[in-house]
């Protein structure tokens, strides 16, 4: 099995924080209960399984929570039927199968359109499936959008393909590799607010999106690819209507954001947070400033801040330097 759980392109991973910022939760928290309520790649989330008896992650794009049960649900799965199937897409004959969804929207624009047939038939597949348990599908559909995304013709994102060259068939299907632990796992789809009321761990974990960029826009390709509902499509990025929009990315991100703090019961918050207030591109933009984010979080208790200097990923014309993340922790008292 190919790819770990950081193998894929997301804006706003903590792939290369991770380290610091575990180190700073163990030097400074104790507890053995830990939620990352704004999971994303779910890179923090596979930190915590080696060190917490109980991890929490919730993030509410489908595609997240795919991946999430792919690589942490403790459920048993056959791995030689896993690799049966690995074959059985692996060898699919693209030039003797029809149009699919895939390839009649996404083809020679995120994908070539061989890759995009491939990728589609592979899809329906899935779904066809009747000797799969849950953790068995999650694989698979995980597995596929690792894969797809490998492949994609973009820049990381999928807020547009890239134009003007001939797009190369490289898809190829391989297989996630699940993790083994002995921490009890929950996986939540939710919007953070409402989950915030319902939670008992001693630990969050905050890294709410930063700016106007909705991520169920900026991944709409990999959600179609969960979800396989085959809605119809708009414009010339090809994204289906609004859904799983997030008020951290409007202007109402510091009432949504205040609220939450509120309504958390824990023993210790921490925040990730960057200083891109200052950027001249305004979709790149913080909606929340540093500042905001102090004040709301004293309410709850002790603070202390940290900082590292930090190069963000930058898939578009964003124009930022002195870039730095910010660790925010809260002794909630």
């Amino acid at each position: 099995m190919a790819y770990e759980i950081w193998n894929r392109r997301y804006t706003g991973s903590k792939f290369k924080l991770a380290d610091w910022i575990f180190d700073l939760i163990n030097s400074n928290c104790t507890g053995s209960s830990f939620c990352d309520i704004f999971a994303g790649t779910g890179i923090i989330a596979q930190h915590a399984i080696k060190n917490m008896q109980k991890v929490v992650i919730n993030d509410f794009l489908y595609s997240n929570e795919i991946i999430y049960k792919a690589f942490f649900l403790q459920e048993p799965f056959d791995v030689n039927k896993i690799n049966n199937y690995k074959t059985q897409f692996q060898n699919i004959d693209t030039s003797s199968i029809e149009d699919n969804y895939a390839s009649v929207n996404y083809g020679n624009k995120f994908f070539s359109y061989a890759d995009a047939l491939h990728i589609g038939a592979i899809r329906d597949a899935i779904d066809s499936t009747s000797d799969v348990n849950e953790k068995e599908r999650a694989i698979l559909i995980a597995s596929l959008l690792y894969s797809a995304d490998k492949a994609a013709n973009t820049v990381g994102h999928y807020d547009a393909y890239i134009k003007g060259h001939p797009i190369p068939d490289t898809f190829k299907f391989d297989l996630i590799s699940p993790y083994t632990t002995t921490a009890e796992i929950e996986i939540h789809r939710e919007d953070a607010n409402v989950l915030a009321k319902f939670l008992n761990v001693d630990i969050v974990y905050i890294d709410p999106p930063y700016n106007s960029r909705q991520y169920s826009r900026f991944y709409h390709v990999l959600e179609n690819l969960a979800t396989w509902k085959k809605p119809k499509l708009y414009g010339e990025a090809l994204k289906p209507e609004p859904e799983n929009m997030s008020e951290y990315c409007r202007n109402g991100a510091l009432t949504a954001f205040t609220e939450l703090i509120h309504d958390l019961q824990c023993k210790y918050i921490v925040v990730s947070y960057n200083n891109t207030y200052a950027s001249k591109s305004t979709s790149s933009r913080n909606k929340m400033t540093l500042k905001n984010i102090k004040e709301v979080l004293e309410t709850k208790g002790e603070l202390t801040c940290f900082e590292k200097e930090h190069a963000f990923f930058n898939a578009g014309k964003t124009d930022f330097t002195g870039h730095k993340e910010f660790i925010f922790l809260v002794k909630v008292s």
